[in-house]
């Protein structure tokens, strides 16, 4: 009895003293930290399901305003927050080649599409893929899908107003969700999923259970980042039920169009890729477009074009209803488009000064992602301190937070699209507002989505008056741990304008 009392303690004294050590890696290397708890670190702060875990990283933020950095630790996992733009330049840019990758997510479970995907891709393999993608996204590309997304979006208004008419207030985020899916399904793939004109739409379905906040989401999310042997020895998978209907989908579409005639839509260009990729005459084929490859982001572009465009434009929506005069301005503005071209076109829809502003604004007060994270790949001195980073440090980049930094933005938590105009742009600190990620692992379907938003922003400002119905004049929040979503909806009054 006396020997398990003994060894007893001998763990736990040995896990404290490690523990101990663990948590004093930020102070031997002079970076300012609050104080960690035993074995978790800061896990029970950023992790908790009662706080938002970037008001709780705000708070820090803010805490360590006069320091370009502050520590945090993820279990014994330190994590370097960096707050500082000038510093951002540097990790982002200059020095990029030290952090090419982001940090390990998930745990490349044999068989797995997540592992398959861009964004989990690392060092070589990701510039190869990245290389391969990028020219599936050029304005051209763009310019081409525009008319089918804007007849899109003219389905997407007039769902919005044959429910307003029904209904007390219009739920902009199952709209828009709807909407997305529409667009994405058919500009890239050639799929009609009719998602605005079915009641059960199974598509728009799929997406959004996906991203749903759930106890088990966000278990599985800890456990893939932070404890993935437990996470294979429960036979967790990777690859969520979803995953597998948007894969069936993917390679249904594939095999149809081997078959079949081209649209030179994303489906085309990755084929095309893919057989020059594989071309045994060339004198080094790469292969890395293999089959289970070009499924992975087919399965990347519907799950993760779905959400995030989603709610920028229901975001939008909101902030417009809620500013009467921005609303108006911009209106005045496209009107003025239609005036002059007689429809709304491609140049004219991204070359909107406003609706440009506006979109913007919207995305500097919720931006979709409000973390981004960086791998330091090989030992690097910041630029200006005396910090040394290894090789296998985390660095954390908290989006939201520079978001809303009143010493960058002044009156930060108010809608002011006029920020965002041309005359304007040289005031803002670079390196403060990044929606879409920076450098070279920004995001690449950032035109796209750009795109989609404005089209649909300007089709309901031309189509409809937009208010906020009594009680919704603030969104409720996701207590996401990477996403920004709105909890319970984005409900709006929308009343049809006559056209003269």
């Amino acid at each position: 009895m006396m020997a398990t009392w003994v060894l007893l303690v001998t763990v736990v004294v040995t896990l404290w003293l490690y523990s101990k050590w663990r948590h004093n890696y930020w102070a031997r290397s002079g970076v300012p930290s609050t104080p960690a708890l035993p074995l978790l670190g800061h896990l029970h702060l950023i992790m908790s399901p009662l706080k938002k875990r970037w008001l709780v990283l705000d708070k820090m933020y803010h805490t360590y305003k006069n320091s370009p950095y502050f520590g945090l630790y993820e279990g014994f996992t330190p994590v370097l927050t960096v707050c500082d733009p000038d510093v951002l330049k540097n990790i982002y840019i200059k020095d990029f080649d030290h952090f090419v990758n982001r940090r390990p997510f998930g745990t490349n479970q044999s068989g797995s599409y997540m592992s398959q995907m861009l964004g989990s891709k690392n060092d070589q393999e990701w510039k190869d893929l990245r290389a391969v993608l990028s020219p599936t996204f050029t304005s051209g590309k763009m310019k081409s899908m525009f008319p089918l997304m804007c007849g899109l979006a003219d389905t997407f208004v007039s769902s919005c107003l044959k429910d307003a008419q029904k209904n007390p207030s219009v739920d902009m985020k199952n709209k828009a969700g709807r909407f997305t899916m529409d667009t994405i399904a058919s500009c890239a793939f050639g799929i009609e999923c009719n998602s605005l004109t079915q009641e059960k739409p199974v598509f728009a379905q799929k997406a959004e259970t996906f991203f749903a906040i759930t106890p088990l989401m966000i278990l599985r999310f800890l456990m893939m980042m932070h404890f993935p042997r437990p996470f294979n020895a429960l036979g967790f998978k990777e690859d969520v039920e979803e995953i597998g209907f948007f894969r069936s989908v993917a390679e249904e579409t594939i095999r149809a169009r081997k078959a079949g005639e081209k649209r030179g839509d994303f489906l085309d260009l990755l084929l095309e890729a893919q057989a020059e990729d594989s071309d045994t005459t060339t004198a080094s084929p790469k292969h890395v477009l293999t089959d289970k490859v070009l499924v992975a982001q087919c399965i990347l572009f519907l799950v993760a074009g779905y959400d995030t465009t989603a709610s920028a434009v229901s975001f939008c929506s909101h902030l417009l209803a809620k500013n009467p005069e921005p609303q108006q301005r911009l209106r005045q503005e496209l009107e003025q488009l239609v005036k002059e071209e007689g429809e709304l076109t491609y140049q004219g829809v991204m070359e909107a000064k406003f609706l440009e502003a506006c979109v913007m604004e919207a995305l500097r007060l919720y931006p979709p992602a409000l973390f981004v994270d960086r791998l330091c790949t090989k030992d690097y001195s910041i630029p200006g301190t005396n910090l040394l980073l290894k090789k296998g440090d985390l660095v954390q980049i908290p989006v939201w937070s520079l978001h809303h930094d009143p010493r960058y933005w002044p009156d930060p938590k108010h809608f002011r699209p006029d920020r965002f105009l041309p005359e304007n742009k040289v005031n803002i600190k670079s390196y403060t507002h990044m929606p879409f990620g920076m450098g070279p692992r920004n995001c690449l379907a950032m035109r796209f989505a750009l795109m989609e938003t404005k089209v649909a922003v300007a089709k309901l400002i031309l189509a409809a008056d937009l208010r906020i119905p009594p009680g919704h004049e603030d969104i409720k929040l996701e207590n996401s741990p990477f996403l920004q979503r709105p909890k319970e909806g984005v409900h709006i009054l929308l009343t049809p304008r006559k056209h003269e």
